[in-house]
């Protein structure tokens, strides 16, 4: 957002627009801002609670909803900020200066998960149960597939991945396992009955091993608000709720969030309908569309000056905005002065598309723009595949968004698994990979063990005298010591970092045998143990490494680049809440914007329709929307095969007219008309055909 937003007035107040102001002063009744792109919806939120504070409102009873915990954290440092500017801030017993320190601020999940800590028990939840990351859940199920036998059919059935794609879309979107089949995975219908009886064995399995995983902390937040007990002391904890991104909350949050304050009456949720791009996660635009008529005596404010873009870009945006089926109103307007037309560029195919990304890469890194501050978006990640094999040729360095998150990598989950075992040994998930760590032990042998383990009531004592294979004795004993030690009341007193240093300690002989870059990941286990000190307690730490994990590790240094920067490639999903000085879009075909595979129903297209609104509005400065017309088939080795395209069916007229169009053809084949016609034309080389069958045509 631009500095015109906070750079005036010393106590905050002047520092807002008029429709900013309107929504930070609201009084409780329930409010819906509708917040279009680069409109300063951090700062109104930041602002909002920092207004219930500064009129006495107690912290510790407001909470912030958020779906990363990075946004949490920053706006309530912009709350701090605001009160300590007003300077109104009188600190009182049980009231801390600092709202961060106080707020009820995280994720729909880290809330949900802390909530149940606390709470869980009149569910019969036990306060030491695990969380499983999306990888664990996916064993998980796949376990339960290969023991139930669901899969040994002539036909074939989904994979455990697929598996958990579907109970995931049933327990977040509310909806039937066939609804759900038929709706999202219509390929799976005919093994209806197969997943049900798949998806009771996965809930047993988890039940069995006290473990949640990442959506069943929604589910038991839900389950804990219709508790007779339960639910009463959590809704009596807020006197205000405040939801950022509403947009993107799917049905079981929304009901969460309306079972927080039934009336309406202190909630605030904030949201762009025009950027709600994720239904494939069962997110539902339903939500934010149809808030009014759920809390009828709600007030609506529209944020629509925009901070970002220049009014050309803000212009082709709005065309597209408004051919969505609904929507809430709004027209974005600028509030930098001028700008040029954004561009939109018909190529003869991808390669053409490519060369001239390329060049104007370069071409604006040679008038000053970073290259850092450039984005290539796309709709599917290998659509940049072409893209990434010229810029490596031309040197220009990049960086995809994508990838293996930090938290997925082998060496952190291992390391994890200790320390998830030693806080609930029924962890079957936990025991299996850290025993097969181990020499000569395999997945039967492991789940031996682990059976016994169960048996003793989680006492680590039982594997001293346990029987192992050969390989395993020499590091067994001290692995016994090790989780003996880590699940004794005597660990649970020691800081968290000196508990990582432990496993560690014992996991490095383990990792170098196991991993030809071992010196490498050792250093990423170095950096887990410091994040640890930032964690409350081990609970807390394996919670976070679960719900809201470090995307990456930085690599060790390296030689530098002269210049050390990088072009941004990005699908549109990834590129949300960014923005970049300039701003490609390529492979605007039909097919590809929208997929493909997203245009059966009008929900989609409409979804498509608003990711490429986001794509567009990620653009400060300059914006060019490219078109390939012709695609070659894919295959092995070279082929001349290939079918014309036509452009998106979002670039209508009305949306052309806001463009500039040019076409990108090789170098030197863009003045055609100009070259000078060759002697005797046309007509000699007609001649020269008829001399093959006409004697002395020539």
């Amino acid at each position: 957002m631009s500095d015109e937003t906070t750079a005036r007035g010393p106590t905050g107040r002047e520092r807002l627009n008029e429709a900013q102001r309107a929504a930070a002063e609201h009084g409780d009744g329930p409010l819906l801002i509708v917040a279009g792109a680069g409109t300063g919806k951090t700062a109104t939120l930041a602002h909002r609670v920092a207004a219930l504070v500064d009129r006495g409102m107690d912290p510790r009873r407001i909470a912030l909803l958020t779906f990363t915990r990075r946004a949490a954290a920053e706006m309530l440092r912009r709350v701090d900020g605001i009160l300590k500017a007003r300077a109104r801030v009188a600190v009182s017993p049980g009231r801390s200066a600092s709202a961060s320190c106080a707020v009820w601020g995280g994720t729909f999940h880290a809330v949900g998960a802390r909530l149940l800590r606390m709470h869980g028990g009149v569910l019969g939840l036990s306060p030491s149960f695990t969380v499983l990351d999306r990888g664990d859940a996916e064993d998980l199920m796949g376990l339960c597939r290969t023991d139930s036998g669901v899969a040994k059919t002539a036909h074939r059935f989904p994979q455990k991945s697929t598996c958990l794609d579907i109970y995931s879309r049933c327990v977040n979107a509310r909806e039937p396992l066939a609804d759900a089949l038929a709706g999202r995975f219509p390929w799976c219908r005919e093994h209806e009955e197969s997943l049900g009886r798949l998806f009771s064995a996965y809930l047993d399995r988890k039940e069995t091993r006290h473990v949640l995983d990442y959506d069943d902390l929604l589910v038991f937040w839900h389950a804990l608000l219709e508790h007779p007990v339960g639910g009463p002391e959590v809704r009596t904890r807020f006197d205000h709720v405040l939801v950022d991104e509403y947009q993107d909350t799917n049905a079981l949050q929304a009901e969460i969030v309306a079972m927080l304050r039934p009336d309406g009456m202190g909630l605030t949720v904030v949201g762009d309908d025009a950027q709600a791009i994720y239904g494939f996660r069962a997110a539902t635009v339903r939500n934010i569309l149809d808030f009014p008529d759920a809390f009828p005596d709600t007030s609506v404010v529209a944020l629509e000056r925009n901070y970002r873009s220049t009014q050309p870009v803000l212009d082709a945006a709005n065309r597209v905005a408004e051919q969505t089926t609904e929507r809430h109103d709004k027209a974005l307007s600028a509030t930098r002065p001028g700008g040029m037309r954004p561009r939109l560029v018909t190529c003869a195919d991808e390669a053409d598309q490519t060369r001239w990304v390329a060049e104007a890469v370069l071409a604006a890194r040679e008038e000053g723009v970073a290259l850092s501050r450039q984005a290539v978006l796309f709709r599917a990640a290998h659509h940049s595949a072409d893209l990434e094999l010229e810029l490596a040729r031309r040197d220009i360095p990049f960086r995809k968004y994508g990838g293996l998150r930090f938290a997925e990598t082998a060496h952190v989950k291992d390391l994890g698994a200790f320390l998830r075992l030693a806080s609930n040994p029924y962890d079957e998930l936990a025991a299996s990979r850290i025993l097969t760590l181990l020499p000569g032990i395999g997945p039967a042998v492991a789940a031996r063990l682990h059976a016994e383990l169960r048996e003793a009531g989680g006492d680590f004592l039982v594997w001293a005298d346990a029987a192992v294979p050969a390989p395993a004795r020499e590091q067994w004993g001290a692995f016994v010591a090790l989780m003996r030690h880590l699940g004794s009341a005597e660990a649970r007193g020691e800081p968290l970092p000196s508990q990582v240093h432990a496993v560690r300690t014992f996991y490095a002989p383990l990792l170098e045998a196991r991993h030809d870059d071992a010196a490498v990941r050792a250093r990423d286990l170095e950096q887990l143990e410091a994040i640890a000190g930032r964690s409350g307690d081990r609970a807390q730490f394996l919670a976070e490494l679960a719900i809201d994990p470090p995307s990456w590790c930085e690599d060790p240094a390296r030689d530098p680049w002269l210049d050390e920067e990088w072009l941004v490639l990005s699908t549109m999903h990834s590129a949300k809440g960014l923005e970049f000085d300039h701003v490609y879009v390529i492979h605007a075909s039909d097919g590809n914007i929208p997929s493909d595979m997203a245009t059966g129903s009008r929900e989609e297209i409409d979804e498509e329709r608003r990711l490429f609104y986001v794509a567009l509005t990620r653009a400060r400065d300059r914006l060019a929307v490219l078109f390939p017309q012709r695609y070659y088939v894919a295959g092995r080795g070279p082929t001349d095969r290939h079918g014309y395209a036509q452009p998106s069916r979002f670039v209508t007229e009305d949306v052309m007219s806001c463009f500039d169009r040019e076409a990108a053809g090789p170098d030197g084949d863009r003045d055609v008309a100009s070259r000078t016609v060759a002697p005797g034309g046309t007509a000699a080389v007609r001649a020269g055909l008829r001399s093959m069958w006409e004697p002395g045509a020539a």
